[in-house]
Protein backbone atom coordinates (compact mmCIF):
# COMPACT_ATOMS: atom_id res chain seq x y z
CA UNK A 1 0.00 0.00 0.00
CA UNK A 2 1.05 3.58 -0.58
CA UNK A 3 0.97 4.31 3.14
CA UNK A 4 3.70 1.69 3.62
CA UNK A 5 6.12 3.64 1.42
CA UNK A 6 8.74 5.71 3.26
CA UNK A 7 7.85 9.33 2.60
CA UNK A 8 11.47 10.46 2.29
CA UNK A 9 11.96 7.95 -0.52
CA UNK A 10 8.72 8.98 -2.24
CA UNK A 11 9.66 12.66 -2.07
CA UNK A 12 13.13 11.88 -3.36
CA UNK A 13 11.71 10.06 -6.38
CA UNK A 14 9.49 13.07 -7.14
CA UNK A 15 12.47 15.40 -6.87
CA UNK A 16 14.48 13.28 -9.32
CA UNK A 17 11.60 13.36 -11.84
CA UNK A 18 11.08 17.11 -11.44
CA UNK A 19 14.77 18.02 -11.52
CA UNK A 20 15.63 15.59 -14.32
CA UNK A 21 18.81 14.08 -12.88
CA UNK A 22 20.03 12.51 -9.64
CA UNK A 23 22.65 15.24 -9.20
CA UNK A 24 20.10 18.04 -9.60
CA UNK A 25 17.75 16.32 -7.17
CA UNK A 26 20.58 16.00 -4.66
CA UNK A 27 21.26 19.72 -4.90
CA UNK A 28 17.56 20.53 -4.43
CA UNK A 29 17.27 18.22 -1.42
CA UNK A 30 20.65 19.25 0.06
CA UNK A 31 21.91 15.66 0.19
CA UNK A 32 24.55 13.76 -1.74
CA UNK A 33 23.83 12.14 -5.13
CA UNK A 34 24.68 8.82 -3.49
CA UNK A 35 21.92 9.35 -0.93
CA UNK A 36 19.42 10.10 -3.69
CA UNK A 37 20.43 6.98 -5.59
CA UNK A 38 20.17 4.83 -2.46
CA UNK A 39 16.69 6.13 -1.64
CA UNK A 40 15.40 5.49 -5.15
CA UNK A 41 16.90 1.98 -5.20
CA UNK A 42 15.39 1.25 -1.79
CA UNK A 43 11.99 2.39 -3.03
CA UNK A 44 12.29 0.20 -6.12
CA UNK A 45 13.22 -2.77 -3.95
CA UNK A 46 10.30 -2.08 -1.64
CA UNK A 47 7.77 -1.89 -4.51
CA UNK A 48 9.41 -4.64 -6.54
CA UNK A 49 9.23 -2.41 -9.60
CA UNK A 50 11.60 -0.35 -11.71
CA UNK A 51 10.36 3.19 -11.14
CA UNK A 52 12.73 5.25 -13.27
CA UNK A 53 14.24 5.00 -16.72
CA UNK A 54 17.82 6.21 -16.22
CA UNK A 55 17.97 8.55 -19.20
CA UNK A 56 18.81 12.25 -19.30
CA UNK A 57 16.47 13.60 -18.20
CA UNK A 58 15.16 10.63 -16.24
CA UNK A 59 11.55 9.63 -16.80
CA UNK A 60 9.21 7.55 -14.68
CA UNK A 61 8.08 4.11 -15.78
CA UNK A 62 4.38 3.29 -15.70
CA UNK A 63 4.81 2.15 -12.09
CA UNK A 64 6.89 5.22 -11.38
CA UNK A 65 4.06 7.46 -12.59
CA UNK A 66 1.80 5.95 -9.93
CA UNK A 67 4.29 6.82 -7.18
CA UNK A 68 4.93 10.29 -8.62
CA UNK A 69 1.20 11.02 -8.73
CA UNK A 70 0.92 9.86 -5.11
CA UNK A 71 3.82 12.12 -4.13
CA UNK A 72 2.22 15.17 -5.74
CA UNK A 73 -1.15 14.43 -4.13
CA UNK A 74 0.53 13.98 -0.77
CA UNK A 75 2.28 17.34 -1.14
CA UNK A 76 -1.04 18.97 -2.05
CA UNK A 77 -2.77 17.51 1.02
CA UNK A 78 0.09 18.58 3.26
CA UNK A 79 -0.08 22.18 2.00
CA UNK A 80 -3.87 22.28 2.39
CA UNK A 81 -3.64 20.92 5.94
CA UNK A 82 -0.98 23.45 6.92
CA UNK A 83 -3.07 26.28 5.50
CA UNK A 84 -6.21 25.17 7.38
CA UNK A 85 -4.22 24.88 10.60
CA UNK A 86 -2.76 28.34 10.11
CA UNK A 87 0.74 26.89 9.90
CA UNK A 88 1.65 28.39 6.51
CA UNK A 89 4.23 31.02 7.29
CA UNK A 90 5.72 31.52 3.84
CA UNK A 91 2.81 33.65 2.61
CA UNK A 92 2.83 31.89 -0.73
CA UNK A 93 -0.50 31.26 -2.52
CA UNK A 94 -1.61 27.77 -3.45
CA UNK A 95 -0.57 26.76 -6.97
CA UNK A 96 -3.03 24.68 -9.02
CA UNK A 97 -1.80 23.01 -12.21
CA UNK A 98 -4.39 22.36 -14.93
CA UNK A 99 -4.21 20.90 -18.44
CA UNK A 100 -6.64 22.49 -20.89
CA UNK A 101 -7.15 22.33 -24.64
CA UNK A 102 -6.37 25.41 -26.74
CA UNK A 103 -9.93 26.09 -27.92
CA UNK A 104 -11.31 26.05 -24.38
CA UNK A 105 -8.43 28.24 -23.23
CA UNK A 106 -9.21 30.79 -25.95
CA UNK A 107 -12.95 30.86 -25.42
CA UNK A 108 -14.51 30.06 -22.03
CA UNK A 109 -11.92 28.64 -19.64
CA UNK A 110 -10.19 31.83 -18.50
CA UNK A 111 -13.57 33.24 -17.56
CA UNK A 112 -13.99 30.27 -15.22
CA UNK A 113 -10.76 31.07 -13.41
CA UNK A 114 -11.89 34.65 -12.76
CA UNK A 115 -14.87 33.24 -10.85
CA UNK A 116 -12.68 31.51 -8.28
CA UNK A 117 -12.97 33.61 -5.08
CA UNK A 118 -9.88 35.74 -4.44
CA UNK A 119 -9.91 34.64 -0.81
CA UNK A 120 -8.82 31.21 -2.07
CA UNK A 121 -5.43 32.75 -2.87
CA UNK A 122 -4.69 30.51 -5.82
CA UNK A 123 -2.12 30.75 -8.59
CA UNK A 124 -2.81 28.82 -11.78
CA UNK A 125 -0.28 26.93 -13.86
CA UNK A 126 -1.96 26.06 -17.16
CA UNK A 127 -0.63 23.42 -19.55
CA UNK A 128 -2.05 23.74 -23.06
CA UNK A 129 -2.62 20.36 -24.65
CA UNK A 130 -5.09 18.71 -27.01
CA UNK A 131 -8.20 17.51 -25.18
CA UNK A 132 -7.44 13.94 -26.25
CA UNK A 133 -4.04 14.10 -24.54
CA UNK A 134 -4.66 16.12 -21.38
CA UNK A 135 -5.53 12.93 -19.49
CA UNK A 136 -1.95 11.74 -20.01
CA UNK A 137 -0.69 14.69 -17.94
CA UNK A 138 -3.08 13.66 -15.17
CA UNK A 139 -1.90 10.07 -15.38
CA UNK A 140 1.72 11.20 -15.09
CA UNK A 141 0.87 13.36 -12.09
CA UNK A 142 2.01 16.54 -13.83
CA UNK A 143 -1.30 18.33 -13.34
CA UNK A 144 -4.01 18.17 -10.69
CA UNK A 145 -6.95 18.61 -13.06
CA UNK A 146 -7.69 18.66 -16.76
CA UNK A 147 -10.32 19.40 -19.40
CA UNK A 148 -10.46 16.16 -21.37
CA UNK A 149 -12.52 14.49 -24.08
CA UNK A 150 -12.58 11.18 -22.20
CA UNK A 151 -15.42 10.19 -19.84
CA UNK A 152 -13.22 7.42 -18.41
CA UNK A 153 -11.55 8.65 -15.23
CA UNK A 154 -7.80 8.38 -14.87
CA UNK A 155 -6.84 6.19 -11.90
CA UNK A 156 -7.22 8.22 -8.73
CA UNK A 157 -9.34 10.89 -10.41
CA UNK A 158 -13.00 11.86 -10.50
CA UNK A 159 -14.78 12.99 -13.67
CA UNK A 160 -17.65 15.42 -14.33
CA UNK A 161 -19.40 16.27 -17.58
CA UNK A 162 -18.84 19.84 -18.77
CA UNK A 163 -20.76 19.96 -22.06
CA UNK A 164 -20.13 19.91 -25.78
CA UNK A 165 -18.01 22.32 -27.79
CA UNK A 166 -19.52 22.76 -31.23
CA UNK A 167 -17.41 23.22 -34.36
CA UNK A 168 -18.49 24.42 -37.79
CA UNK A 169 -16.72 23.68 -41.07
CA UNK A 170 -15.88 27.05 -42.59
CA UNK A 171 -13.73 28.86 -45.14
CA UNK A 172 -13.32 32.36 -46.47
CA UNK A 173 -15.69 33.29 -49.34
CA UNK A 174 -12.79 33.62 -51.76
CA UNK A 175 -11.33 30.25 -50.75
CA UNK A 176 -14.70 28.55 -51.15
CA UNK A 177 -15.10 30.05 -54.63
CA UNK A 178 -11.62 28.94 -55.70
CA UNK A 179 -11.42 25.48 -54.13
CA UNK A 180 -14.88 24.22 -53.25
CA UNK A 181 -16.73 24.31 -56.55
CA UNK A 182 -18.77 21.14 -57.00
CA UNK A 183 -19.90 18.51 -54.48
CA UNK A 184 -18.36 19.28 -51.10
CA UNK A 185 -17.59 15.63 -50.32
CA UNK A 186 -15.29 15.50 -53.35
CA UNK A 187 -13.85 19.01 -53.13
CA UNK A 188 -12.60 18.63 -49.55
CA UNK A 189 -10.38 15.72 -50.55
CA UNK A 190 -8.25 18.09 -52.64
CA UNK A 191 -8.74 21.55 -51.07
CA UNK A 192 -5.99 22.87 -48.77
CA UNK A 193 -6.92 22.23 -45.15
CA UNK A 194 -5.85 23.61 -41.78
CA UNK A 195 -5.06 21.49 -38.72
CA UNK A 196 -3.93 22.46 -35.24
CA UNK A 197 -1.00 20.02 -35.28
CA UNK A 198 -0.14 16.56 -36.57
CA UNK A 199 -2.33 14.93 -33.93
CA UNK A 200 -5.41 16.94 -34.91
CA UNK A 201 -7.84 14.50 -36.56
CA UNK A 202 -10.95 16.72 -36.47
CA UNK A 203 -10.88 17.76 -40.12
CA UNK A 204 -10.05 14.27 -41.40
CA UNK A 205 -12.84 12.74 -39.31
CA UNK A 206 -15.28 15.31 -40.71
CA UNK A 207 -14.38 14.39 -44.29
CA UNK A 208 -14.56 10.67 -43.56
CA UNK A 209 -18.06 11.04 -42.16
CA UNK A 210 -19.13 13.26 -45.05
CA UNK A 211 -17.84 10.80 -47.64
CA UNK A 212 -18.68 7.67 -45.64
CA UNK A 213 -15.25 6.38 -46.50
CA UNK A 214 -11.81 6.02 -44.91
CA UNK A 215 -10.31 8.82 -46.97
CA UNK A 216 -9.71 12.02 -45.03
CA UNK A 217 -8.91 15.59 -45.94
CA UNK A 218 -6.31 16.74 -48.45
CA UNK A 219 -2.61 16.09 -47.95
CA UNK A 220 -2.15 19.80 -48.70
CA UNK A 221 -2.45 21.02 -45.12
CA UNK A 222 -1.11 23.77 -42.91
CA UNK A 223 -0.46 23.35 -39.18
CA UNK A 224 -1.35 26.34 -37.00
CA UNK A 225 -0.94 25.38 -33.29
CA UNK A 226 -2.81 28.34 -31.78
CA UNK A 227 -6.56 28.73 -31.49
CA UNK A 228 -6.79 32.39 -32.50
CA UNK A 229 -4.18 31.93 -35.22
CA UNK A 230 -6.06 28.93 -36.59
CA UNK A 231 -9.28 30.93 -36.95
CA UNK A 232 -7.47 33.85 -38.55
CA UNK A 233 -5.75 31.50 -40.99
CA UNK A 234 -9.14 30.13 -42.08
CA UNK A 235 -10.54 33.67 -42.46
CA UNK A 236 -7.45 34.70 -44.44
CA UNK A 237 -8.07 31.93 -46.97
CA UNK A 238 -5.11 29.71 -46.19
CA UNK A 239 -7.37 26.67 -46.01
CA UNK A 240 -10.68 25.41 -44.67
CA UNK A 241 -11.09 24.12 -41.14
CA UNK A 242 -13.40 23.32 -38.27
CA UNK A 243 -13.79 26.43 -36.13
CA UNK A 244 -15.36 26.62 -32.64
CA UNK A 245 -18.88 27.97 -33.03
CA UNK A 246 -18.29 30.74 -30.51
CA UNK A 247 -15.31 32.01 -32.52
CA UNK A 248 -16.98 31.55 -35.90
CA UNK A 249 -20.24 33.39 -35.20
CA UNK A 250 -18.94 36.96 -35.51
CA UNK A 251 -16.88 36.11 -38.61
CA UNK A 252 -19.86 34.43 -40.26
CA UNK A 253 -22.05 37.47 -39.58
CA UNK A 254 -19.36 39.78 -40.95
CA UNK A 255 -19.04 37.69 -44.12
CA UNK A 256 -15.40 36.83 -43.49
CA UNK A 257 -16.34 33.15 -43.24
CA UNK A 258 -18.94 31.01 -44.96
CA UNK A 259 -20.27 27.73 -43.54
CA UNK A 260 -19.48 24.71 -45.69
CA UNK A 261 -22.05 22.31 -44.28
CA UNK A 262 -24.46 24.10 -41.90
CA UNK A 263 -26.34 20.88 -41.16
CA UNK A 264 -23.17 18.94 -40.30
CA UNK A 265 -21.70 20.55 -37.20
CA UNK A 266 -19.28 18.59 -35.01
CA UNK A 267 -19.73 18.37 -31.25
CA UNK A 268 -16.77 17.44 -29.04
CA UNK A 269 -17.77 16.37 -25.51
CA UNK A 270 -15.63 17.81 -22.72
CA UNK A 271 -15.13 16.53 -19.18
CA UNK A 272 -13.46 17.81 -16.05
CA UNK A 273 -11.14 15.35 -14.36
CA UNK A 274 -9.30 16.04 -11.11
CA UNK A 275 -7.48 14.24 -8.35
CA UNK A 276 -9.73 12.60 -5.76
CA UNK A 277 -8.58 14.82 -2.93
CA UNK A 278 -10.49 16.67 -0.26
CA UNK A 279 -8.72 19.84 -1.34
CA UNK A 280 -10.40 23.26 -0.88
CA UNK A 281 -8.30 24.63 -3.75
CA UNK A 282 -9.43 21.98 -6.22
CA UNK A 283 -13.02 22.20 -5.02
CA UNK A 284 -13.11 25.97 -5.62
CA UNK A 285 -11.69 25.61 -9.12
CA UNK A 286 -14.01 22.74 -10.03
CA UNK A 287 -17.09 24.69 -8.94
CA UNK A 288 -16.11 27.68 -11.09
CA UNK A 289 -15.21 25.56 -14.11
CA UNK A 290 -18.41 23.51 -14.07
CA UNK A 291 -20.59 26.62 -13.64
CA UNK A 292 -18.88 28.49 -16.49
CA UNK A 293 -18.99 25.47 -18.80
CA UNK A 294 -22.74 25.15 -18.19
CA UNK A 295 -23.15 28.67 -19.59
CA UNK A 296 -20.62 28.49 -22.42
CA UNK A 297 -20.97 24.95 -23.79
CA UNK A 298 -23.88 23.06 -25.25
CA UNK A 299 -25.59 20.60 -22.95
Amino acid sequence: MMTDLPLDQVRTLLSVVDEGTFDAAAAALHVTPSAVSQRVKALEQRTGRVLLVRTKPVRPTESGEVVVRFARQLARLERDARAELGMSDDGEPTRVSIAVNADSLSTWFLGALTRVPERSRLCFELRREDETRTAALLREGRVMAAVTSSPDPVAGCSVRTLGRMRYVAAASPDFAERHLDGPLRDALVHAPVLAFDRSDDLQDAFVRRLRRSRRGASAVRHFVPASEGFVEAVAAGLGWGLVPEVQADALLRAGRLVPLAPDRTVDVPLYWQQWKLDSPALAAVAEAVVATAAEALRG
